[in-house]
């Protein structure tokens, strides 16, 4: 990074992202702060504390210093001059070799241009008279010189070193609260926290588990729905790391022998986040699992990318336009639901509608709708709120889950006086939503005249763009499945990219069943038929089953046979 204290015709740096809009008061303040307890550049700082990411901070110094930059992308991928420069010197200068053209000329990319004194060092040792210079992003530019020439140092082990070379380490059992606070303040620290929250945001991860066990502290990303391991810190960072993620969530951190609930308001990588925080005391400490909400997202409120077909988009949309009814999205945790009902309530959300919703908790906030966060410590449940949404004049009604009668009955009784209710519930599949409202004690002639369609549904995981290869599958397999494959059929799987991160799948879409209250269905409701026989008379309705739709979207090249099979086994 470059020294920017003064430049004499220009602000100091940090007011000019503050007058751009890059960064809050409040972030400029902090970094400011920070500044007074390392050497480091302010720059650095406002990537450490999740501000802006590298790549923007490079590209801001690059136009406020009018030198030329380098991304990440455009670094050399093999070593350009061995043997000249030991990776020490490299690593303090925080400067890497790009081109070499002839005997005087060298380019280099360095973190701080203006670092005069190491060009003249440089000039004078090795004869390169000729040297053209690019910004780069230092991290970047460090993990190179480890990798070309170093001992494989990651930027969380220079980290981790920096902690350890600078801080008194706390032990397991330490009671002292004020020493917490000082270790969670610490510069490095704050940059460990950000580095695991800035890698979960470029990983694409929907949740960051911080575990501790009895030999290990173990970080692992939810990505795409699936579990990964990361690269960990040292067990005996436990107490500092948690403690700073608990001082950001606004949690006590003298108190670890019950659980908490938090949450974290912050920019990562010039993103603006939400991270919903939960603390749980297990054997070896608390384990943290921070969801990574995205509110620059914009996409999840879009029903057309939701993953539905040209005929189920036509159908749901009928159902969310009418004027009465209830509407349900059934499936396990983390299938998307909200997700769905959040696109379907964007869609209607017009002048001319009162929407209200109630939900644990408010996941993403949408303008023009009025959201409701329940709180059960005070009284505020799903029935109690409801009760007193239905005496504010909404047109819409959205509860975030029918967990009682209490709910479901009040939920009805809305319905069947003039308001659109939505609501989810726990079920495998769309019939069994109806038996599970009955065996709550719902009477079966209210379901039947009040429910309009209940879509359930599954996410599934999308083949990589990048590594997707056509697969040659054996018929009997496909045909022990059901999978109708025919002569024009191909399937195709991710081999693994560095753009999945070897995965093979990047990025996830719905895939789902809608039953749509016939007349059948109707009669089979009020004569108490079991989840069965509804689904039964639901297919000869015309309602595509989750399996189903899985199975074109593998016939569109958009999944895998494996993927759909992972998330309708229990369908």
């Amino acid at each position: 990074m470059i020294e920017l204290s003064q430049l004499k015709s220009q602000k100091p740096f940090g007011q000019e992202l503050l007058d751009k809009g890059v960064i809050s008061q409040e972030e400029l303040a902090t970094a400011l702060s920070l500044q007074h307890q390392s050497a480091d550049r302010i720059g650095k700082l406002f990537m450490d504390i999740g501000a802006i990411s590298e790549a923007d901070l490079v590209g801001h110094l690059s136009t406020y210093l009018g030198i030329p930059y380098v991304t990440a992308e455009d670094l050399p991928q093999v070593p350009v001059l061995e043997g000249t420069f030991s990776a020490s010197f490299m690593r303090e200068c925080k400067f890497i070799p790009i081109k070499v053209e002839d005997e005087k000329k060298l380019t280099l990319a360095m973190a701080n241009p203006q670092d005069y004194s190491t060009l003249d060092t440089i000039r004078l040792y090795t004869g390169y008279q000729d040297l053209q210079v690019f910004l780069g992003p230092e991290n970047a530019i460090l993990d190179l010189i480890e990798k070309f020439y170093g001992s494989q140092a990651s930027t969380l082990d220079r980290i981790v070193e920096d902690i350890e070379g600078g801080i008194d380490m706390v032990s397991e059992e330490l009671e002292d609260v004020e020493h917490l606070k000082d270790l969670a303040s610490e510069a490095p620290v704050i940059r460990l926290v950000n580095l695991l929250m800035s890698r979960a945001i470029e990983s694409r991860a929907s949740d960051i588990h911080i575990e501790p066990f009895e030999h290990e502290l173990k970080v692992r990303y939810r990505i795409d729905g699936i579990l990964y391991d990361e690269e960990s810190p040292p067990k005996k960072l436990k107490a500092a790391i948690i403690s700073r993620v608990k001082i950001m969530a606004k949690l006590n951190i003298a108190e670890r022998r019950i659980p908490q609930d938090g949450r974290i308001k912050i920019k990562i990588l010039g993103r603006d986040i939400d991270l919903r925080v939960s603390t749980l005391p297990t054997m070896y400490g608390e384990s943290v699992v921070m969801r990574i909400l995205d509110k620059s997202n914009t996409q999840i409120y879009d029903l057309e990318r939701l993953g539905f077909s040209s005929q189920m988009h036509q159908q749901y949309e009928n159902l969310i336009s009418r004027p009465h009814g209830i509407i349900l999205v059934t499936g396990p945790t983390g299938s998307g639901k909200t997700t769905t009902l959040y696109a379907a309530l964007t869609k209607i959300n017009q002048p001319d509608k009162k929407i209200v919703t109630i939900e644990d908790p408010v996941e993403y906030q949408i303008n023009g709708i009025n959201q409701i966060h329940v709180n059960p410590q005070i009284g505020l449940t799903f029935a109690a709120g409801l009760r007193s949404i239905v005496r504010q004049d909404p047109d819409v009604i959205m509860v975030g889950e029918m967990r009682d009668l209490e709910t479901a009955e009040i939920g009805i009784r809305a319905a069947l006086t003039g308001h659109l209710v939505f609501s989810t519930l726990h079920t495998n599949d769309a019939p069994s939503a109806i038996a599970r409202l009955v065996d709550m004690g719902a009477q079966d002639y209210l379901l039947s005249s009040s429910i309009l369609g209940v879509l359930a549904q599954r996410l599934v995981r999308v083949i990589c763009s990048h590594c997707k290869e056509e697969q040659a599958m054996e018929s009997g397999m496909l045909e022990e499945i059901g999978f109708p494959m025919d002569a024009d059929t191909r399937v195709y799987e991710g081999k693994g990219c560095k753009e999945c991160g070897q995965t093979g799948y990047q990025g996830r879409l719905g895939i789902f069943e809608l039953m749509l209250m016939d007349e059948e269905i109707r009669r089979l409701t009020i004569s108490n038929a079991d989840a069965t026989k509804l689904r039964k008379a639901a297919v000869r309705g015309g309602m595509i089953t989750l399996r189903d739709d899985g199975f074109e979207k593998i016939k569109q090249g958009i999944t895998t046979i494996a993927e759909v099979l992972r998330v309708t086994q229990d369908s």
